[in-house]
């Protein structure tokens, strides 16, 4: 068959890109940036709104497969285009270009839900089962995977030391191991089963969020959790903020989502894959666990530290504005030589300069160049002290050997951070 993949860069869609291809099917894929091959083709899901614009794309495709979506809205990203218009535009096109089936990639809970990611999901949906060609909407559930951003998200949670649960995390999901998705979903299109019909794929039992979590900690090997509900109200208001966070993954309407539940019956799952699909404390492979672990804790780990000397600059700043003796500090620099004049240029400047590196470090999204600046300051500190006031060295509270703690934490976060800031543009 020739199928056509839209999203197909995405977590589910270049997965599926990969298995229809190994199972000897011709795929074409839409990208923003076309290449000179014949197997891609151009396409984007903000502008190309008319089922004119797509009707060309679509000669001689036999499938066109909707894999593209969105969980938050940014800038002409918005779910009325990404979810709603473009699809029914190309829905639209495919009905015109003789294209035999459609398949849909919608969301368990978008029949029913009240948010916006679930309507615009649903209203293509609707549209699509209004047109005269075999179509068939998928509606998978939560999709566990590595490199996903549901895998990401609940490790980063099941491996804090202290678990916050949201309304004490009764709600219930069923997720979906990306393998078992992929699976069904090849089954499905060459075997053109259930045609014109909404299919569920989804784990084989509903679990809640606390059981889930417990089970993917237990499979990390991990000490058993301990865990704290946050009631509704303070949820609400922290998914308030979280939502102005660059790359976070809780705002209003994922944490309605998730209060709303995600559930539905294994069967379609079952008949296509001929087995039941993965339970939870199978979604993490033993190959797997050690890097998942690893990668959890130091999605907040990481954060942490970063924090913790931002705070330690800003703060330093803070007493060096005042908070000190102005006159100690006039002493201490006129042991190293700054006297007169300079003096308080010296002692306000590096103030500022502290409180400037704190914030920096908390705002600025590339941060290489500032770890590197944080090493040198440090380091010069350092040694201008070692040599003028050598006694620093012999203090009991150790004020410069903990600069080689600082040190070395500055290094690791310049070391671990350097593929996001060397590749970000």
């Amino acid at each position: 068959m020739v199928i056509l993949i839209t999203g197909a860069t995405g977590f589910i869609g270049r997965r599926l890109v990969l298995a229809l291809r190994a199972a000897g099917h011709r795929v074409i894929v839409v990208t923003r940036r076309a290449g000179t091959t014949a197997d891609e083709v151009s396409g984007d899901f903000t502008r190309d709104l008319d089922p004119a614009t797509w009707v060309p794309r679509l000669r001689g495709v036999d499938v066109v497969i909707n894999a593209v979506g969105i969980i938050r809205e940014q800038g002409a990203q918005t779910f009325e285009n990404i979810h709603t218009r473009a699809p029914q535009a190309l829905f639209s096109a495919a009905v015109t270009a003789g294209v035999k089936r459609i398949v849909q990639i919608s969301a368990l809970g978008a029949d029913r839900g009240r948010t916006g990611y679930f309507m615009s999901k649903h209203a293509a949906d609707t549209y699509l089962a209004s047109l005269p060609l075999a179509w068939t909407i998928v509606q998978p559930s939560l999709v566990f995977g590595a490199g996903g951003a549901s895998a990401s998200l609940f490790t980063l949670l099941a491996s804090l030391p202290m678990i916050p649960l949201p309304g004490g995390g009764l709600q219930r999901i069923q997720p979906i191991h990306v393998d078992d998705l992929i699976a069904a979903m090849r089954e499905l299109i060459e075997t053109s089963v259930m045609n014109r019909r909404r299919v569920v794929l989804a784990g084989p039992e509903p679990v809640t969020l606390k059981d889930f979590l417990q089970r993917l900690r237990a499979r990390m090997q991990l000490p058993r959790a301990r865990f704290i509900s946050i009631p509704a109200a303070l949820m609400r208001a922290s998914a308030a903020i979280a939502e102005h966070l660059p790359g976070s993954l809780l705002d209003r309407e994922t944490l309605a989502m998730l209060n709303a539940g995600n559930t539905g019956s294994p069967e379609d799952t079952q008949r296509l894959l001929g087995r039941q699909p993965k339970a939870p404390e199978q979604l993490i492979a033993d190959e797997q666990r050690d890097a998942l672990r690893r990668e959890a804790q130091l999605a907040w780990l990481l954060p942490l530290l970063r924090y913790s000397i931002a705070l330690v600059w800003i703060w330093t700043g803070i007493v060096s504005l005042g908070l000190y003796p102005t006159q100690q500090s006039y002493e201490l620099l006129a042991r190293v030589g700054i006297t007169g004049a300079l003096a308080p240029v010296m002692l306000y400047g590096a103030a500022v300069l502290d409180l400037l590196i704190g914030v920096g470090i908390l705002v600025l999204r590339r941060r290489g160049w500032l770890w590197l600046l944080q090493l040198a300051v440090i380091g010069g500190y350092t040694l201008i002290i070692t040599f003028k006031l050598p006694e620093f060295w012999l203090h009991p509270y150790g004020p410069l050997s903990k600069n080689l703690v600082m040190l070395a934490a500055i290094y690791m976060l310049y070391t671990l951070e350097a593929p996001r800031w060397n590749t970000s543009s």
